[in-house]
């Protein structure tokens, strides 16, 4: 495994930058693609594929799953700060009290891993189950899993600190 890791993490690591343009989401991609090559490396069949085109296919999987994440993320982040403020028979107390809370949930999201993050808008935005989390992002169940908790967690924790007294 690690002599596979040294000779692809540079080239697999490109593709993947090639098209996020973001370092850290780069990594984070490579990283979940020699984790499912752990996984599932009793599956490849050299007589089908050899194991640089096996690897740029799960690469490429991962890296769209990873962009599919990051423009729902920004769709998301559009639409909380496109919520109407004002109507014409709302209370301005309630509508900045809405507000301040929108703001407040916003920047306990910017604060958990991206990873949690990613699973949380999928969960909660994107409306998918946590099986269609695990499917869409090639991970384990136990891990989309983990990684909600983790993140409900930490957004319970956050938003928490500033309920009024």
């Amino acid at each position: 495994m690690a002599q596979l890791y040294d000779r692809y993490v540079s080239t697999l690591y490109a593709v993947a930058f090639k098209t996020l343009s973001s370092a850290q989401e780069s990594e984070e991609v490579v990283l979940d693609v020699f984790a499912q090559v752990w996984r599932t490396a009793s599956r490849f069949d050299a007589a089908k594929t050899g194991v640089d085109t096996w690897l740029f296919i799960i690469t490429r999987s991962h890296t769209l799953a990873r962009l599919r994440a990051m423009q729902q993320t920004e769709k998301t982040a559009t639409a909380a700060t496109e919520f109407p403020a004002n109507s014409s028979d709302s209370d301005p107390i309630k509508d900045a009290l809405i507000s301040e809370r929108r703001d407040q949930i916003q920047i306990a999201l910017a604060q958990l891993s991206p990873e949690q993050r990613q699973v949380i808008e999928l969960a909660h935005y994107g409306g998918l189950s946590h099986s269609e989390i695990a499917h869409q992002l090639g991970l384990p169940l136990g891990t989309v899993k983990t990684r909600i908790r983790l993140a409900l967690n930490r957004l319970r924790m956050t938003l928490d600190t500033w309920k009024p007294d």
